[in-house]
């Protein structure tokens, strides 16, 4: 992929090496001061003119604390720092999304409002829950972000068997076409449906929802294929890396056999068939995927 000639977004929250553990002050064996404490330790270093800092960092057991260290400007002799390649990839793939579909909502005559890309390490906080790495990238509804550990990018290739950046797109442009599909109102419309569904019925419905989905990163890369931004071979990529996350291959390779009751995304034919329709047609109307036939 030409990801380089792609705009970058600014709307890419990085929580990499963030902790995702709750407030107060950190102390040494994971222990932790509530608001309250600090504000005693503060009043306490007023009346005896200690700094504060000073007495949390004994409490830490690492003597006074030193002052944070000074930053120093890039020259010669100090070299600037190197930006992630990881992180400007996917910067630019949310950027060129946000283009595609802009230009998609301006022709139906309404207004595209982007999401926010959150990276995170190992775990997060979202209004949706705990998000972690083991439960892969997915988008919350509620506050409209995108979480994803890049680490998944890693098991994308090692895992499932689907190397490349196209396919690395594919999984941001999925979770993306499930915020067009908030914008738009049709997980409002799911969830009210599924509310009033049993297991089986709703998970027939979410894999409706998520292969409407897949039909959608098709739609963009379709646009990205127009702009000569793909290369010989990333099709491939992307069909490759919807295979290997459908619900039947999942099943297959973790516990041997397949449950057509428990799939939510699709099999590994469906995804592939819903993400070549929008590829295809680059058009987002020819993806109702809950008025097709089962």
């Amino acid at each position: 992929m030409r990801w380089g000639d792609m705009r970058p977004s600014d709307n890419v929250e990085d929580r990499t090496g963030m902790s995702s553990g709750g407030g107060g002050f950190p102390l040494g064996g994971g222990m932790r001061l509530g608001g309250g404490a600090i504000i005693i330790i503060v009043i306490v270093s007023l009346l005896f003119g200690v700094n504060p800092l000073q007495i949390l960092g004994m409490m830490e057991g690492g003597g006074p604390v030193a002052p944070p260290p000074q930053s120093i400007p890039a020259g010669p002799h100090v070299p600037a720092a190197t930006p992630d390649p990881q992180k400007q990839f996917v910067a630019r793939i949310v950027g060129d999304t946000e283009d595609v579909w802009t230009q998609i909502f301006k022709s139906m005559g309404t207004r595209y409002e982007p999401p926010t890309l959150v990276l995170f390490t190992r775990a997060t906080v979202s209004s949706c829950g705990n998000a972690s790495a083991a439960a892969g990238p997915f988008y919350c509804p509620v506050d409209r972000k995108v979480y994803l550990d890049t680490a998944f990018f890693r098991e994308l290739q090692s895992r499932f068997g689907a190397p490349g950046d196209f396919a690395q797109a594919y999984v941001i442009a999925h979770e993306i076409g499930h915020h067009v599909q908030n914008q738009l109102g049709t997980m409002e419309k799911f969830e009210q449906t599924a509310a009033r569904a049993d297991a089986r019925q709703r998970n027939a419905l979410s894999v409706r929802l998520e292969l409407q989905a897949d039909c959608y990163a098709g739609v963009w890369g379709a646009s990205a294929a127009k702009r000569n931004l793909l290369d010989p071979g990333d099709i491939e990529e992307g069909i490759r890396a919807a295979s290997a996350v459908g619900d039947d291959t999942i099943q297959k390779r973790t516990q041997g056999h397949v449950v057509p009751d428990a799939f939510t995304h699709g099999t590994a034919e469906q995804r592939v068939r819903w993400f070549r329709t929008g590829f295809t047609s680059g058009d987002p109307r020819s993806c109702n995927t809950f008025s097709a036939n089962s």
